[in-house]
């Protein structure tokens, strides 16, 4: 197994008596798209500085393709995007591109095809400060993607975006990905995230609460899968003295069980197809896992 392009071992950071970081242990491989999401204040914008070289840590340590944060190679390994970017509002689209390509010492021959990329081909001629906060994002996208990062580290990147965008955003992460690149992101969009990332890590007070795919997440969480039935007219009274669960509506029916028990619950449905109008299974999203750990922080606190 190769070694992953992001290593955090046991990394805290405080300020003063606060830990805004505490013990933080995690890894993204190349080609991997990790999640990071947590409220406000939990910690995020901290680990992101501690990759970034920004902060010293208390203990542990951080290491961007086996190199420390701050340095030469770490610095031309890593790209990152802010939630909100800053260009000069004189440049164009092009000459910002033209300008990073040689802060990274990269070929300006790809310029075109990344405003390509991101939809900026018609606007590359025109001063950034013509340009709306969503253009500005995907000119931060195109701006990140230069010179072929291994680590791109994204805050809030889809801010300002419109869903179009934002599709199409996630897309370039995964053609990114897929050359390669290790992909660290944060974000309070946990629908948008939940089927285009491959991990997800919950922070929360500082502490690394858990991590692990969307599967791993909702089986540790222990959350139920619900199972909705509509029924023919008159038919939903007797599905529910047979198999339980919640009645919705005259003919609706709500059920839940564990992911190992859905397929048993299925088949006991299909025995009684001639009754039913419609099933629909709903497995536990990332909104459901994410308030789930959050609550188990707060009790750890307060015991």
């Amino acid at each position: 197994m190769t070694d992953p392009i992001l290593d955090i071992r046991n990394l805290s950071v405080s300020f003063g008596k606060l830990y805004a970081l505490d013990d933080i242990s995690l890894t993204v491989a190349a080609g991997e798209r990790l999640a990071l999401i947590g409220h406000n204040g939990a910690g995020k914008s901290t680990l992101f500085k501690a990759v970034l070289g920004f902060l010293t840590p208390e203990t542990g340590s951080v290491s961007i393709a086996g190199h420390p944060p701050g340095t030469d190679a770490a610095r031309i390994a890593i790209t990152y995007l802010p939630e909100v970017v800053a260009f000069p509002r004189s440049l164009t689209g092009r000459e910002v591109l033209a300008y990073f390509s040689g802060l990274r010492s990269a070929t300006r021959t790809g310029i075109f095809d990344l405003l390509d990329r991101v939809g900026l081909t018609e606007a590359a001629d025109r001063p950034v400060g013509t340009y709306s906060k969503g253009m500005r994002q995907r000119l931060g996208l195109a701006q990140a993607l230069i010179g072929a990062p291994r680590l791109l580290l994204l805050d809030e990147p889809t801010s300002g975006l419109d869903p179009v965008s934002r599709h199409d955003f996630y897309e370039v992460i995964a053609e990114a990905a897929a050359r390669g690149a290790a992909v660290l992101l944060s974000s309070h969009g946990l629908e948008e995230i939940q089927s285009r990332t491959d991990r997800v890590a919950i922070l929360s007070r500082g502490a690394l609460r858990a991590v692990g795919t969307m599967e791993d997440l909702a089986r540790q969480a222990a959350l139920p899968t619900t199972i909705r039935v509509t029924a023919l007219q008159g038919e939903a009274d007797r599905l529910q003295s047979e198999l339980g669960g919640r009645r919705i509506n005259g003919c609706r029916l709500e059920i839940d069980c564990t992911p190992e028990a859905k397929l048993a619950l299925l088949a006991r449905l299909g025995a009684h197809r001639d009754v039913l109008e419609d099933i629909d299974v709903t497995a536990p999203g990332l909104d459901d896992i994410y308030r789930h750990h959050s609550r188990s922080s707060d009790m750890e606190e307060r015991t």
